[in-house]
């Protein structure tokens, strides 16, 4: 480039310490920029070329910061913000039937779905995360909270055999589904995909309509599937067959299917999963804490399977932290594997971000970054002593870091979290809220 030539506008130029890309997998690009344009990733270059280059608007300079894609949390019941705590230390069926059930049959609604998402972008925002996988009722008052504070999402379209305050019937949660998803249709920051809960709660004939629907529309499916030994046991029992193959009957094994939890997996699902191209959902916090078991994460990696995390829902995690989540995949899988080469830091942050994006098949958009894609990122201030001396910055930002190092936040290029200060969100406002949530919830629940 000659000195003569003038520089390119941008709006954005992000200079940091290191640049993570996760694509390519496990390199860290020493003092580089990221200039961004009309939301777009422009380039990913050398500070030094990018201030020759561009003539930015705006220039963040973070000489001590880890510029990463910003974390996709690839399954959440986020409405549930509001339950977190509610009942814990309590096994599955009893917390889900006896205390779960009954309180959100009190309080749902869309005012609870509406104050609940609020509350949970203003936490994954403070924690890095700028994209989710969202799997709750009143998906149409869910994409409305998350299009106006300007956050990704893919938001559930649920089916589940019994009447909710969503939807009476299965031909209502039908119409309903298609009602959200034309209301949707071709959103920059807001998709749908098909939300039928588990297995154990619907019947061959809704997951077929569900096949038809989500080929049709190329929807992805995304449910809880084999998170317990008693769901798989049931299955024998009920269909005399196992909960994945009795959907692979049903033809919904495919590279649409998006595969939550998997803590129970034989060899041959395993190479089922790799051969379909189906994405698993990784939520090692939420089954460590009902006891459901442990994903087979090195085994899945090691077969191809695409890897995805999520925190589940803050009534069983109990909180929306992707980089504790992370972190915990990370050492859980080489407890399980009895490896402790396994699902290295880089694999980890790779899962947490570019695997979670193809998984809700938003990778063309983002997870990853490279010129062309959404500007979805996170500083992660790595000056702080707690992550000193700086030896390997993937070590640092998967087993050291945590979600209160993120200070600053952009989604499609616009801040959302700047210097540790949310953007058009007000803290104060949001506690005043969620207290006078708990109070309701105590009123019923004893």
């Amino acid at each position: 480039m000659t000195a003569e030539a003038t520089p390119q506008p941008c709006d954005l130029l992000i200079e940091a310490g290191h640049v993570v890309p996760v694509e390519p997998h496990g390199v860290v690009l020493d003092d580089h920029a990221v200039a961004v344009r009309d939301g777009v990733i422009l380039a990913v270059l050398p500070t030094s070329e990018a201030r020759a280059r561009f003539a930015p608007l705006e220039t963040v300079s973070r000489p001590d910061a880890a510029l990463i894609p910003g974390l996709v949390n690839a399954h959440t019941h986020n409405p549930m913000t509001l339950l977190r705590g509610v009942a814990d230390d309590l096994p599955l069926k009893v917390w889900l039937q006896q205390h779960i059930w009954p309180v959100e049959a009190a309080v749902i609604g869309p005012e609870f779905v509406a104050d609940g998402v609020t509350l949970a972008i203003a936490e994954m925002l403070r924690g890095g995360t700028t994209c989710v996988n969202e799997n709750y009722f009143f998906p149409d008052v869910q994409a409305a909270i998350y299009k106006r504070h300007g956050f990704r999402a893919r938001v559930g379209l649920p089916v589940i055999d019994f009447p909710t305050a969503w939807a009476k019937s299965d031909d209502e949660y039908f119409d309903r589904a298609g009602e959200v998803h034309d209301q949707w249709r071709g959103d920059p920051l807001i998709d749908t995909a098909f939300a039928p809960h588990a297995p154990y709660t619907v019947n061959d004939a809704n997951f077929e309509r569900i096949r038809m629907l989500a080929d049709q529309l190329d929807l992805p499916v995304h449910l809880h599937l084999h998170e317990t030994v008693q769901e798989v046991e049931q299955s024998q029992k009920k269909h005399g067959q196992r909960p994945l193959a009795r959907l692979d009957r049903l033809g919904l094994v495919n590279d649409r299917l998006i595969a939550v939890h998997l803590t129970q997996a034989t060899e041959a699902e395993i190479h089922l999963c790799a051969e379909r191209g189906v994405s698993v959902v990784h939520c090692p916090e939420s089954n460590l804490k009902l006891a459901s078991g442990f994903c087979p994460v090195c085994a899945l990696e090691r077969a191809g399977v695409n890897l995805a995390i999520g925190t589940d829902g803050c009534a069983s995690n109990n909180d929306l932290d992707m980089f504790g989540e992370t972190r915990t995949a990370a050492i859980l899988a080489k407890a399980v594997a009895n490896d402790a080469a396994a699902f290295g830091a880089a694999s980890a942050l790779r899962a947490a971000t570019l695997g979670g994006a193809k998984a809700i098949g938003f990778d063309h958009l983002v997870g990853s970054i490279e010129p062309g894609k959404q500007a979805d990122l996170a500083c992660v201030d790595l000056s702080a002593l707690e992550t000193q001396p700086l030896h390997h910055v993937f070590s640092q930002l998967v087993y050291a870091a945590g979600r209160h190092q993120v200070s600053d936040v952009w989604i499609a290029g616009r801040a959302r979290l700047s210097a540790r200060v949310l953007v058009d969100l007000d803290p104060a406002a949001l506690v005043a809220n969620a207290r006078q949530w708990r109070e309701r919830i105590a009123a019923i629940h004893h």
